[in-house]
């Protein structure tokens, strides 16, 4: 009987080292593959980086294409003048919206509603109002500060 479990176990210690090589094998190819798996993360956050990259680029380049376009002149001098007096004619003719609609709401509490003009002033001239207004002055005021201050280039 001792014999018959000798046998058994040096047959079986015998394969130890062919069973032990399998699985540091399996466990190798598993740290490889875990390796690989990094690898193709990093390969996939390089590629998002970069077309997040090229969009930004792409999307800068057609802004500098438009600016481009509208600073070259068309050689017909109303369509360049038509083309340049757009923005200013909005810009008045909201304005003369804004007041018109502001200096009514004024008449109306003063006149029909008998609210004097000192109480009325404030009502018109509301916080709503007020933050409208240094909107657009920051936008108007603070664009020749830019200009000013920023390379020619990228304006």
């Amino acid at each position: 009987m001792l014999t018959l479990i000798g046998s058994l176990l040096g047959f079986l210690s015998s394969a130890f080292p062919e069973l032990l090589k399998i699985w540091q094998n399996k466990q190798g190819q598993t740290h490889e593959l875990e390796i690989l798996d990094r690898r193709l993360e990093q390969l996939r956050l390089g590629h998002t980086q970069l077309l997040a990259e090229m969009e930004v680029k792409v999307t800068n380049d057609q802004y500098l294409g438009l600016l481009k376009h509208d600073a070259q002149p068309s050689g017909v001098t109303w369509v360049d003048g038509l083309r340049a007096s757009v923005r200013p004619v909005i810009t008045y003719a909201f304005f003369l919206l804004f007041t018109t609609v502001k200096a009514c709401a004024l008449f109306v509490l003063v006149m029909h509603q008998g609210v004097d003009f000192v109480v009325a002033l404030p009502q018109i001239w509301d916080p709503e109002t007020q933050a409208l207004f240094a909107a657009v002055m920051s936008f108007w005021f603070g664009q020749r500060h830019w200009q000013k201050r920023l390379p020619q280039d990228i304006i």
